[in-house]
């Protein structure tokens, strides 16, 4: 008998509040209706009344995870208007904030994907393992979740010498806790392979980024394909998988961590001296975009100017957009105890409630249930 099964708006798996209609049959997903759009704030509207310099710190705040990401990718697309090359040694500074954005975010990630799996010893080692990381942010930038590190021509603070000792030191501890991480998802890997499969043709045709593209058999990264700040000056490998599943996502995921150490270190290394940023003039009238390889996948502002201090259109397309248009072929035919998995292998993130009403589709019949009754 069929039932429709209201997910949502919300849920700590979620990016922002949603809602998934499921209809199951028995225990089969067999269609999924999806509505977005309950924390629309209005952002890109707010930039058109805002100064180019002060939607660098609006845009940051469209994520708390990715708030790097965000400024940084502004401000690229703000150079190309006013038309200004950032100095090599803020180049470096930006790719190292932008290696420990990814770093933290992929250790919550990991975090969460245990949580929900009830590993509650891996999710808690994980987050302690996380901590350091944060802290090391905070040195770095002064903050440690909107980081407020990016200035359209460059960077607010640099790297001192105790600074950069300081990461060293949590990077080594960082390469000594990722086997046991590695070990702890070989230890899920029955229950997470083949969960959630997107086949590579199907990955290439919803357009989806990042470690989901990746973990489909793409080899896919704006760092390596289309290179920014600092990156054309490191080595690093495009990590991916070709399990097309959940635990393909992990694995990525997981070897995106020691590329993101090995990264670092090389930027550390080779820092240069200099300016931390170029001054700027006057817009000029006309276009400037950008992108960027944030740890969800390829981010992508759009500015238009008139020639003022104000932006006539700021426009972005963030990974999670397109991520989300695969969720349906992800979850027709699958088992109703694994949506929380898939929809935690996109890395949804937002704290929310933890419940969802089930309705009997013929009687109308509805109930309150906790996510753990689906498993």
């Amino acid at each position: 008998m069929p039932k429709v099964v209201m997910f949502g708006p919300y849920h700590p798996a979620f990016l922002e509040p949603d809602v998934y209609e499921v209809t199951v049959d028995g225990n089969k997903i067999i269609d999924v209706n999806i509505e977005q759009g309950y924390t629309h704030r209005g952002i890109e509207k707010l930039a058109e009344t805002k100064t180019y310099r002060q939607n660098v710190f609006l845009c940051e705040r469209i994520c708390g995870l990715c708030s790097h990401a965000h400024s940084c990718c502004y401000c690229q697309a703000a150079e190309n208007i006013f038309e200004v090359e950032p100095p090599r040694r803020a180049k470096y500074i930006r790719a190292v904030v932008f290696e420990l954005e990814r770093l933290q975010n992929h250790h919550i990630w990991l975090a969460l994907l245990f949580h929900a799996l009830h590993d509650e010893k891996q999710f808690i080692k994980l987050m302690n393992a996380r901590e350091p990381l944060m802290d090391l942010i905070e040195l770095v930038c002064g903050n440690r979740v909107h980081y407020s590190m990016n200035a359209i021509g460059g960077v607010r603070r640099d790297l001192t010498a105790g600074t950069i000792e300081r990461t060293k030191h949590i990077l080594n501890d960082i390469e000594k806790f990722l086997p046991d991480a590695f070990e702890a998802i070989k230890s899920h890997a029955q229950r997470i392979s083949g969960v959630g499969v997107l086949p590579k043709e199907r990955a290439i045709a919803a357009g989806v980024v990042g470690p989901v593209l990746r973990a489909s058999g793409i080899m896919s990264d704006i760092r390596r394909d289309d290179p920014y700040a600092a990156y054309d000056e490191v080595d690093f490998e495009v990590k991916m998988e070709d399990s097309c599943d959940v635990l393909g996502r992990a694995l990525v995921r997981a070897n995106e961590i020691y590329e993101s150490v090995k990264i670092i270190r090389q930027l550390l290394d080779r820092l240069p001296q200099g300016e931390l940023c170029t001054e700027i003039g006057k817009p000029r009238m006309g276009e400037g975009t950008s992108r960027v390889e944030a740890p969800r996948g390829e981010l992508i502002y759009y500015i238009k100017s008139d020639g003022t201090n104000i932006p006539q259109r700021v426009k972005l397309r963030p990974p999670t957009y397109m991520n989300d248009h695969a969720v349906v072929e992800m979850l027709q035919g699958e088992k109703l105890e694994n949506l929380l998995l898939v929809l935690e292998s996109l890395d949804r993130c937002i704290s929310c409630t933890n419940r969802v009403s089930i309705i009997d589709a013929h009687t109308g019949k509805k109930r309150i249930a906790k996510l753990s009754y689906l498993g």
